[in-house]
């Protein structure tokens, strides 16, 4: 399974696929992977948390990063996706 990222289209990749149809692509449209909400949820906490802050040492810095998670699993609320499903599917058609 890919993402919407171009490598698996590289020349050296495609080389590599033919030989082994085993092996078969599956595009998923772009922020659709759980990795991506993973990416979402760090870039948020740079944000929020860690962005502009001063911080002593590593550990200190860690520990923002520990404190900051904890307080957002207080009141924990899934991602929403905003994309209509004609936007991702047409994304997919690309």
């Amino acid at each position: 399974m890919f993402d919407n990222y171009a490598t698996h289209e590289t020349p050296a990749v495609r080389r590599r696929l033919v030989p082994h149809p085993r092996f078969q692509l599956h595009v998923i449209p772009t922020r659709s992977s759980w990795l991506d909400q993973v990416e979402h949820w760090f870039a948020k906490s740079a944000t929020e948390a860690i962005r502009r802050g001063s911080y002593r040492s590593g550990p200190h810095l860690r520990q923002t990063i520990v404190d900051y998670g904890a307080a957002n699993n207080l009141q924990p609320r899934p991602f929403s996706w905003t994309a209509s499903a004609d936007l991702i599917l047409g994304n997919v058609a690309h």
